[in-house]
């Protein structure tokens, strides 16, 4: 699993019929920075996922990818590579809180 902002969403009219209804999000992952535990250094892709909990724009979310994402709940038979699995309330690394919801760093 990995950590990941939401930075948007993707719309998409035309698409395979088992995402009818399923929103879809542009996520960019967020890494801890190896150099300060107390900061976060922002990945350079950015991953479309399929939202299963009600993310949205500038959240913190943990997803998943590859064959971990295809188990997640009513998605076995969709054609999915990454899935929003969590919404973030907070992050702890070496017992400091480096992410806490509703603050901005």
């Amino acid at each position: 699993m990995f950590l990941g902002k939401i930075e948007g969403s993707v719309v998409a009219t035309k698409k395979d019929p088992h995402f009818e209804g399923r929103p879809l999000l542009l996520v960019r992952p967020m890494l801890v920075d190896e150099k300060d535990h107390a900061r976060w250094k922002p990945g350079v892709n950015t991953i479309v996922a399929v939202d299963t909990v009600g993310a949205g724009e500038g959240e913190m979310v943990m997803f998943t990818q590859g064959g971990s994402a295809r188990r997640a709940p009513g998605l076995r038979d969709t054609p999915v590579d990454s899935v929003i699995v969590a919404i973030v309330d907070t992050v702890d690394v070496e017992g400091k809180v480096i992410f806490k919801a509703g603050q901005s760093r």
